[in-house]
């Protein structure tokens, strides 16, 4: 009998680490071995694929139990395959399990008559039981957390189990069956605690409020698995990493100490919670070692306390300026429209303060009204209207209008344009000293766009640049020369243009002076000591000068490019150096 654990990503460079943690599990709690009338096997696809590919493939692995995990971005498609799959493989059972179908297991199972049922809340144990079962060593109604159907048709709930400890899980990553996984490409996901201390109710994190840690022992050897082996990236899916400072403290000093110079770990802090020893760690670390995710949510006193989230804000702030200060680590700052007592000025404002901590990304998004947290049991006292499938996106509140949340979706799109791509350093800085608060940057780009007639329209990066160049030709005219100059950075910053760009500056003026540069660096090597052998020629194509209005240089160096931007290496060139 073969049990198939599907896992329906949202990008292939994605792992899932529920369905690899749940086979592991399960070999070790049932030892599985030959002989034992059911295997596990495990299948992985993207919502990239079609419904009707993941079916075809489904049906020619021929498995007679199919298990999903469900998220919010793959839910339509289980539920397509959940309608299509009994017609095409006529005797399978069906299982969901994860938290799309955890806290409406009962709703599921009377929408979907050919559904066994769901495995609630932590998934190890139940699906261990339910391989036991269907090896009939086990009596499904033993098995906590499931919801199924007894012989009678009738839907029977079983208790929820005790909170596992998170070290007898085994590492699924050293499993035999996994050396068939491509993990070095991939983004990896990695799990040191369970449970969240705090209760902020729009989260399911919220529920489990047991937080448990792996065995430091364990965590430092598995890290070391993915150091030896260069992995590109390990993503912590901890809630919140740093909410037991021993804990946080010692892993980031064990991959301070254990770098190999390749790999970057991803945690969601607490940034609040830091410490100054976390801190003097930090500033120590390789650029790029390490990136931060951290919650703001909102910057309204208010709206803090509706959610029930504890955070001191002007901590918060002064922690992000000190690790910003040290230039080695992405920083990613997340804000939600749509939280209670929070209309357009307040998330206007709280966007402000956000903006102005200068984090590398600033995420705008919009509320999930998740089945099962707080805030969906109280969505009528909030006047929330939401959409009906997932992601379950707020459409209204009683202090935000849908013409609100529609406006913020513009303002979301150039922020993730026009700031996140970090591709406009130069520009934005110019546009700052423009407004008189930072939202007005992004409202206005908006507004261009849509009064242009730009919007829906997907352009290149070199049309962006031009894009804002008109607007400021329009609106800013007094300033199109400082835009020019602006511009023209952002776009050698990222890569030497083959052409050039159509409102930068003519350089013909200049070609002497850039010549007589690099003759003399092929001589002295003052600014590119690492292009020995190169002559002048070489030097001009592999780099870039570009001089400004005001008569400044700058070298563009593109072979020793920002660990955290990407950008090349800039470098203003003294007068006096090559005269």
């Amino acid at each position: 009998m073969k049990f198939l654990l599907v896992a329906i990503n949202a990008k292939y460079i994605h792992s899932n680490l529920a369905v690899y943690s749940l086979k592991a599990y399960a070999q070790k709690a049932v030892e599985i071995q030959e002989g034992f009338p059911v295997s596990v096997e495990l299948a992985e696809y993207t919502i990239n694929h079609s419904c009707q590919d993941i079916l075809g493939d489904i049906f020619e692995k021929k498995p007679d139990i199919v298990g999903f995990s469900c998220y919010i971005w793959n839910m339509e498609y289980v539920r397509q395959l959940l309608e299509d799959l009994p017609e095409v493989l006529g005797t399978v059972k069906l299982w969901l399990g994860g938290p799309e179908a955890s806290y409406c297991a009962g709703e599921l199972m009377k929408e979907f008559p050919r559904l066994e049922g769901v495995m609630r809340g932590e998934g190890e144990e139940a699906f261990a039981g339910l391989v036991q079962y269907y090896g009939q060593r086990a009596g499904i109604e033993s098995i906590p957390g499931l919801v199924y159907r007894n012989q009678e048709g009738g839907i029977c709930v079983n208790p929820m189990g005790k909170p596992m400890d998170l070290s007898a899980l085994p590492f699924p990553y050293t499993q035999s069956w996994m050396k068939s996984i491509n993990i070095r490409n991939r983004i990896i996901y990695y799990e040191s605690s369970r449970g969240c201390p705090f209760s902020c109710s729009y989260c399911l994190s919220s529920v489990d409020k047991q937080v448990r840690f792996r065995d430091l022992r364990l965590v430092f050897s598995e890290l070391q698995f993915f150091l030896d082996r260069q992995v590109e990236q390990v993503k912590f899916v901890d809630r919140t990493f740093n909410c037991k400072s021993s804990h946080s403290t010692a892993i980031w000093r064990y991959l301070l100490e254990h770098d190999n110079g390749v790999t970057n770990f991803h945690f969601e802090i607490g940034a609040d919670l830091l410490t100054q020893e976390d801190l003097d760690i930090l500033k120590r670390m390789r650029p790029g070692l390490i990136q931060l995710e951290i919650g703001v949510q909102t910057a309204n006193p208010a709206t803090l306390k509706e959610i029930h989230r504890t955070m001191d804000l002007g901590q918060l702030e002064e922690a992000v300026a000190c690790v910003r200060a040290g230039r080695n680590i992405h920083q990613h700052l997340d804000l939600i429209a749509g939280l209670p007592f929070e209309d357009l000025e307040s998330f206007s404002s709280s966007f402000d303060r956000v903006y102005r901590m200068k984090p590398n990304q600033l995420q705008l998004g919009f509320l999930k009204v998740l089945k099962g947290s707080w805030m969906e049991e109280n969505k009528a006292f909030y006047g929330l209207k939401f959409t009906s499938r997932p992601p379950y996106e707020v459409l209204e509140t009683k202090w935000l209008r849908y013409q609100d949340i529609l406006y913020l979706k513009k303002i979301e799109e150039m922020v993730e344009v026009y700031y996140n791509s970090g591709q406009f350093s130069w520009t934005i800085s110019c546009l700052e000293t423009l407004f008189l608060r930072p939202i007005e940057i992004f409202a206005a780009l908006a507004d261009w766009y849509k009064k242009a007639g730009l919007e829906a329209v997907k352009h290149s990066r070199q049309a962006r640049y031009a894009i804002i160049f008109s607007m400021i030709q329009q609106c800013f005219s007094d300033k199109v020369e400082v835009f020019r100059d602006a511009l023209t950075m952002d776009v050698y910053l990222r890569e030497k243009a083959k052409t050039r760009p159509e409102f930068a500056r003519e350089l013909a003026l200049y070609r002497e002076r850039i010549w007589q540069f690099y003759q003399q660096e092929e001589k002295e090597r003052r600014y590119l000591p690492a292009y020995r052998g190169f002559d002048s020629r070489q030097l001009a194509r592999m780099t870039h000068l570009e001089v400004l209005g005001d008569g400044r240089m700058f070298l563009f160096d593109y072979q020793a490019r920002d660990p955290l931007t990407y950008n090349a290496r800039l470098v203003e060139i003294r007068e006096e150096d090559y005269d």
